[in-house]
């Protein structure tokens, strides 16, 4: 599995003995398990070793010195820092298999949504049925624009400014406002619309784009200087930015379980608001588009999260050419059941890819 996971290069880490990695291992567990601080004496009765307290308070005192674990306050308890949790994910947490039972639910029911007559919708609903089964919020990233267009129409709607109507292949239509050149005539809306038209069908909006920047000398022959201005202008507004990116977010809810303090409950409210704001998430999500697999994001290990306390775990879909069309993620608390969760992330994008592929 290839993903941002990486072993930090500070060499305590790297010479723990199989008693401190035991010890550690249970601290991270029981985090993960009750978001709660574990003592010594708990500790002492939950390894598979006999040791007294006092040999793990001592074992606990070198795996602090080593950036592992941290006192929360002055209680005896300890828990995972973030690179403790990065190092426990790196060198130790054993992934499971999904069972049959799972992977049968999330194909059954990904393949149901997969009737749909839009990938919006079947991505909608890959994400709700991934928040149910992980308890997290899901997020989808995918392009506005990844399937093919069969239509496109301009109507002017004020003198400076045009409706572009996309209709794509899947069924869905997309509208988007474009600024006109000054002096436009409505004749070169319709001159633009049957340009377009007669060359997307079967096209996304970046390979027209292409097309047409390679053949830009023809289609100024083609079209007299205002209508190419429009052409050019409104494909440039389409292609490559952040609003051409889709995000689909569900399952926000499922944060708010299991909250324990004051500070979970602020963890959740920033978060909350980097999910309104939107853009930093689809910054995120497009890093995991370049890479094959899962990746899972800790805490301040990206701008999103280091004020949240929260973590992400995502992976990419293709379409029938193998190219990566989107990203299919969940966030959740840093401690997320990683083991859990990242199985179920990959074999739901990888069910999407085959929906996609086949054409559903």
């Amino acid at each position: 599995m290839n993903d941002d996971r990486h072993i930090p290069s500070f060499s305590p880490l790297i010479d723990l003995n199989q008693r401190s990695r035991d010890i550690f291992r249970r601290i991270v567990e029981s985090y993960l398990e009750t978001g709660e601080p574990v003592g010594s004496r708990n500790l002492s009765r939950l390894i598979p070793i006999a040791l007294s307290p006092a040999s793990v308070r001592n074992v606990m005192a070198d795996l602090e010195s080593a950036g592992l674990i941290y006192a929360p306050h002055t209680s005896a308890g300890r828990l995972p820092t973030e690179s403790g949790l990065r190092f426990f994910v790196d060198a130790l947490m054993e992934v499971g298999d999904l069972s049959s039972e799972d992977r049968t639910r999330i194909e059954a029911q990904v393949r149901a949504s997969g009737q749909a007559k839009t990938t919006e919708a079947l991505l909608t609903e890959a994400s709700s049925l991934l928040s149910g089964l992980t308890r997290g919020a899901a997020v989808v990233l995918t392009s506005k624009t990844s399937s093919p267009l069969k239509h496109i129409e301009f109507v002017r709607i004020e003198k400076s400014r045009a409706l572009a109507v996309l209709v794509s292949e899947d069924g869905t239509i997309e509208n988007r406002i474009v600024d006109l050149p000054p002096g436009l005539p409505s004749s070169a809306l319709v001159e633009a619309s049957n340009y377009l038209s007669d060359r997307i069908r079967g096209k996304t909006i970046s390979e027209l784009r292409t097309e047409l920047e390679q053949a830009r000398s023809d289609a100024e022959r083609e079209l007299d200087t205002l209508t190419a201005e429009l052409v050019s202008t409104g494909l440039a507004s389409w292609a490559g930015h952040s609003e051409d990116r889709q995000l689909i977010v569900r399952g926000q809810a499922n944060l708010l379980e299991d909250l324990k303090a004051i500070e979970d409950l602020e963890r959740v409210r920033l978060l909350f608001s980097d999910l309104e704001t939107k853009k930093d998430v689809i910054d995120i999500l497009s890093r995991a588009e370049t890479g094959e697999g899962v990746r899972i994001y800790i805490g301040s290990e990206n701008k999103l999260f280091s004020l949240s306390g929260s973590s992400m775990i995502a992976a990419p879909f293709r379409d029938n050419q193998q190219k990566i069309v989107g990203v299919l993620g969940i966030i959740g608390p840093t401690r997320l059941n990683y083991a859990k969760v990242v199985p179920m992330v990959d074999y739901t994008a990888k069910v999407i890819s085959k929906l996609i592929e086949s054409g559903r």
